[in-house]
């Protein structure tokens, strides 16, 4: 029986995350599945993106959050935003970058230090206009964007099973670890160690003790397109990524591909 020291898991970041690795068993098979899948998720992300503002758009209730200014954005904001709102296209700039962080190294524990970030940043810390967003919205938006992904990676015709697995499966631990990193700032689990916790530093979205770790679109240089054609087109309401059929247009680049059949999420390259 291992031992877990309590205060640590309130106190030490790096101790929460070998004890959430440890209990899920996520090691180096993990780690290879992820950078096998990165290449095919990269792909996807403009496109989930879009998926994923729609969705957000579709309720006044997570709407309302884009009418908050962030840290370093200071452009117009619509009352009402919409998905050609500019504050929308300067958050989808951000998701697109964070989504790329997950397809990035989990072995170095900057990685967890940024999700544990982006946890704190929904609590109205760390921002220079604090932004609070109910953990409702934040567990729910986690499991939609699961969904999304693993639509895409159990309906690719050229991943074996066994890969298909690995991947779902890395993804999955490390989207649960993400989701625990947003917990630990919403329960009052361990308020008694409250003033042991390290002091939260306010900095611009995507930097981490001053550096910069998310990519913007720009920086990413091409990975905002979807290259000769839409791997969600065919992609119906009924789906489990939850759009209306794109009829063979991809909803990032405005590519056309050939209209598919079966209703799923498909990632590119898919027959």
């Amino acid at each position: 029986m291992q031992h877990i020291d309590r205060k640590e898991l309130y106190t030490n970041l790096e101790a929460r995350v070998k004890y959430l690795h440890s209990f899920l068993d996520f090691n180096a098979d993990d780690r290879a599945a992820l950078v096998l899948g990165s290449k095919y998720i990269k792909a996807l992300i403009p496109a989930v993106v879009n998926i994923v503002y729609k969705k957000l758009l579709s309720y006044d209730i997570t709407a309302r959050a884009f009418t908050t200014r962030s840290t370093s954005y200071e452009g117009p904001i619509d009352e009402f935003p919409e998905e050609d709102s500019p504050q929308i296209k300067y958050r989808k700039m951000f998701l697109r970058g964070y989504l790329g962080k997950i397809c990035s190294d989990p072995s170095k524990m900057e990685f967890w230090e940024y999700m544990d970030k982006v946890g704190l940043m929904h609590v109205g810390q760390g921002r220079k206009h604090p932004l609070h967003v109910e953990y409702i919205h934040i567990g729910v938006l986690l499991g939609f964007i699961q969904d999304i992904l693993v639509e895409a990676v159990l309906s690719h015709p050229r991943l074996k099973l066994e890969q298909k697995t690995a991947i779902v499966k890395a993804l999955g631990k490390v989207l649960w670890i993400q989701n625990d990193l947003f917990a630990k700032w919403y329960v009052r689990d361990g308020d008694e160690f409250a003033e042991l916790k390290q002091e939260v530093e306010i900095e611009g979205e995507g930097m981490l003790h001053g550096k910069k770790v998310v990519a913007t679109q720009e920086e990413e240089d091409g990975e905002s397109s979807c290259a000769g054609g839409c791997p969600f087109s065919g992609a119906g309401g009924a789906g489990a990524a939850g759009i209306e059929d794109c009829a063979g247009t991809c909803p990032v680049s405005g590519n056309t591909a050939a209209p598919k059949v079966r209703p799923h999420v498909k990632m590119e390259g898919a027959a």
